[in-house]
């Protein structure tokens, strides 16, 4: 009777192991899963800054003045207004991702900082307005939050040039 005893005390113990080996393994996949899903939503963000669209996009819009109106953007050529929005709608999604936290702020921040703040420079006005004639208040509202995050840190910002002269890999 003891031995059988003894069987059944090893069987809760491998049991309790084998449970929590399984719980380890479960945490550590979770983890690498998050990771991989960052990597992946880097990458895509990547591409799109890369696409031909997006580089025409920014480009006509690096002709704007600064602060441009809705008025005279809507008195310019289409394309400029059809690139501002482009430009707004990737930098919308980037703003949703980075508050719901599936891609990283310091990402963000990095591949998009100057572009971004450049960006709102020339349409943050046009933005504006476009809400108070559309009645939309939600119009760009992550663009604006993500502008807010990027300008209240970057006050401290090296640009990489200049942080990684040194850099080795």
């Amino acid at each position: 009777m003891e031995n059988l005893n003894t069987y059944a005390m090893l069987a809760d113990i491998f049991g309790a192991v084998t449970i929590v080996v399984a719980a380890s393994f479960a945490i550590i996949q979770l983890f690498e899963h998050k990771k991989r899903l960052r990597i992946e939503m880097a990458a895509e963000m990547c591409r799109k800054f890369s696409e031909p669209e997006m580089a025409r996009a920014v480009t006509f819009i690096k002709r704007l003045p600064d602060d441009i109106s809705l008025e005279s953007l809507q008195t310019m050529d289409r394309e400029y207004e059809e690139s501002a929005q482009i430009v707004g709608m990737v930098f919308e999604v980037m703003g949703l991702l980075v508050y719901k936290k599936v891609a990283s702020f310091e990402f963000v921040q990095n591949l998009t900082g100057g572009l971004l703040l450049m960006v709102w420079r020339k349409t943050n006005r046009w933005v504006k307005e476009t809400r108070e004639v559309e009645s939309m208040d939600r119009f760009a509202e992550w663009v604006e939050w993500l502008v807010i995050q990027v300008e209240s840190r970057e006050k401290n910002m090296v640009p990489a040039y200049k942080a990684y002269l040194n850099w080795r890999q």
